[in-house]
């Protein structure tokens, strides 16, 4: 990978809050890691409404790299809301996504690019994650629960070290601002009939800044958002169902009207 070009084009999304210690690194070295990999790509990073020097620094590298990307939002809006927005933004083929604080390393995406060939996405799932025992068990009752609601069975369904193609987010409207997004994203995906395969990646400790996942407000807001739109979107299936079956008796017959039609139209054969 060192010696040859990805063909694809790709855009990063790197949603931030509150991570003045960690961006400028995370940021430098996508920059510096993808510039040897590909001739095309951007970096778009998401400021959600920080109130450290986040936005500033972001501001500053982006003066003298014109590959970056830089959306501010003026209040925290949330992961998913941050990732939404860097979704709208992207221009290139792929769409990756990744945290900034530094947990993860981007030279574990060179292993995602042969296997974007045979699949329409690849998902990381963390090794050895960096996470007190709180956050893993509370990770592993979310995967259990979204198993069962969604009917969603991967490894780490909110790791964010993920690559999509980037059409996906232009065509499918995420509806989902809090820690739902990975849910929404990966049941809306393989709805519409995507494949995917998994990659173990690295999980580091935290270069600086504090994990707001494990706050009392962000896990309501998941269990909230989880409730409302379990409900929403079942009904619509339930909704898209009926249609096809009403449907279904229709295109027979007029499968039927078109090969009569078509025997009509042959010619006779001579003896």
């Amino acid at each position: 990978m060192k010696e040859t070009l990805v063909s694809y084009s790709l855009s990063v999304i790197l949603p931030a809050h509150n991570e003045e210690e960690a961006i400028a690194t995370t940021v430098h070295e996508v920059i510096q890691t993808l510039s040897a990999w590909m001739l095309d790509f951007e970096v778009i990073v998401v400021d959600d409404g920080s109130q450290d020097h986040t936005g500033v620094i972001l501001d500053t590298i982006s003066a003298t790299h014109p590959c970056l990307k830089v959306i501010h939002h003026s209040a925290n809006q949330g992961y998913g809301a941050a990732l939404v927005s860097g979704f709208e933004a992207v221009t290139r083929d792929l769409a990756f996504f990744m945290d900034s604080d530094g947990q993860f390393d981007i030279h574990d995406l060179e292993r995602f690019f042969p296997l974007i060939e045979e699949y329409d996405a690849v998902l990381g799932y963390r090794i050895d994650r960096q996470d007190t025992w709180m956050r893993r068990v509370n990770a592993w009752g979310w995967k259990m629960l979204v198993g069962m609601v969604f009917g969603i069975h991967v490894r780490d369904v909110d790791c964010a070290f993920k690559l999509y193609p980037a059409d996906f987010f232009h065509e499918y409207k995420l509806e989902t601002r809090g820690a739902m997004i990975n849910t929404e994203i990966l049941y809306k995906f393989t709805r519409a009939g995507n494949t995917y395969t998994q990659v173990g990646v690295r999980h580091l400790p935290r270069h600086g800044g504090r994990a707001t996942g494990a706050k009392p407000s962000v896990i309501l807001r998941a269990f909230r958002e989880l409730f409302v739109y379990a409900i929403k979107w079942h009904r619509e299936e339930k909704h898209l169902e009926k249609i096809a079956k009403r449907e279904k008796p229709r295109l027979r017959q007029a499968k039927k009207s078109l090969e009569h039609v078509a025997a009509r139209r042959e010619p006779e054969k001579t003896p």
